[in-house]
């Protein structure tokens, strides 16, 4: 097994510059093989906003609320940082996001859909714009380290030949240039972190969410990865990352949304 510090040098441009994925038809919400990639490889935009809670409480069952009251927009195109201590209700707000959960009262819409009012047909879809890097990684055991990080685009209908390069370039872009054949119990506890963030951005998605995405990796890499979702935010992903990592938060400079108790507040972030 290749040491964890064993990291391949950047290369000279992001491995997120070139298109890897194609515009997502309107309809279905998946690539178009006629569809010429976007300008800029940015979502489309428009007056609404990427996410969107308006007066948003959620509970688990009849447990007390874990989010009161939230509200917050993300534009298109922003990056924001969401902290607060262990069981202030980050994970749960994310998971209202992707979907994994309905809010229990109040209002969330997803590029410009009231998630309420979107048929359960339709949903596959609408999560197809949406990146996520998961603290428990939920990667495949069965399939390679590559075909891990190619399942987004292999899931989208593109064929092998066209992203090939593209992950390739990105594995070993995040220090798994050497691990593209592991199976992922093989693989460190830190690895796994670098493999499900490659995963999450290999389609460049409209939005990505990534959840302690450093939080089992050392400090170089750490600031490596910020670099990568900073270069993903410029070619115009919407970013929310929830990390209890002040340093990481303080070099990015981006506004910060703060949970505490199940409540929502915002302070701006500043450079070193």
């Amino acid at each position: 097994m290749a040491a964890e510090s064993d990291v391949t040098a950047p290369t000279s441009r992001s491995p997120i510059s070139a298109p890897m994925s194609r515009t997502p038809d309107a309809e279905t919400g998946l690539p178009s093989e006629t569809d010429p990639p976007r300008e800029g490889g940015g979502p489309i935009t428009g007056p609404e906003p990427i996410v969107r809670f308006e007066s948003v409480g959620m509970r688990y069952g009849r447990a007390p609320e874990v989010l009161q009251d939230v509200s917050f927009e993300l534009q298109p195109g922003s990056f924001h940082f969401l902290t607060g201590p262990s069981g202030a209700g980050k994970s749960s707000l994310l998971k209202l996001i992707y979907l994994a959960h309905r809010p229990s009262r109040g209002r969330v819409s997803l590029f410009g859909r009231d998630v309420l009012s979107v048929p359960r047909r339709e949903t596959p879809a609408l999560r197809r714009r949406i990146g996520v890097v998961f603290q428990e990684y939920r990667l495949l055991d069965h399939l390679s380290a590559f075909d891990n990080a190619a399942l987004p685009l292999r899931l989208a209908g593109l064929k092998p030949a066209s992203y090939q390069g593209d992950v390739a370039e990105l594995l070993t872009w995040v220090g798994l240039g050497r691990r593209f054949n592991a199976l992922p119990p093989t693989l460190a506890g830190g690895e796994k972190q670098r493999l499900a963030i490659a995963r999450a951005v290999v389609g460049r998605p409209d939005l990505l969410l990534a959840d302690e995405p450093t939080g089992n990796i050392d400090r170089q890499m750490g600031l490596r990865i910020l670099r990568l979702l900073t270069e993903l935010n410029r070619l115009g992903t919407t970013i929310l990352v929830a990390s209890h990592d002040p340093d990481l938060v303080a070099r990015s400079g981006m506004p910060v949304m703060e949970m505490d108790k199940g409540r929502l507040t915002w302070r701006q972030g500043s450079a070193p």
